[in-house]
């Protein structure tokens, strides 16, 4: 059972770095991030209502655990991983590394949650 806490803490904690890490980039590098979405052509008025989301689902990963919004917040993840490895890997800037890292993670934290 300790194990299975520590896996998970481990787990969550690096998403969560990963995750502060990429809404930091969208608040404070915007110019940056607005070319990259451009180059995947999406919108950039999306980029910092999606850095508040991405901050959001930290929240009910933490603080909600076991609960419906937990379980939404981990599919949203799952589904915002999932696009941006194929984002990056169709225009082939060879950055689809991090939504991998990601989905591990992820991945983790979600089989462990359910273990604790």
């Amino acid at each position: 059972m300790k194990k299975d806490k520590i896996i998970f803490y481990v787990a969550t904690g690096l998403l969560t770095l990963l995750m502060f890490f990429s809404s930091g980039m969208y608040f404070f590098n915007y110019e940056e991030v607005a070319k990259m979405f451009d180059a995947f052509g999406y919108p950039t008025y999306i980029i910092y209502p999606y850095a508040v989301v991405k901050l959001l689902g930290l929240v009910a990963l933490w603080f909600f655990r076991g609960k419906f919004l937990n379980e939404w917040a981990y599919a949203g993840y799952f589904f915002a991983f999932i696009l941006a490895f194929f984002a990056h890997f169709m225009i082939g800037d060879g950055e689809q590394m991090g939504a991998i890292i990601a989905m591990i993670l992820l991945i983790v934290s979600y089989i462990y949650s359910k273990k604790i």
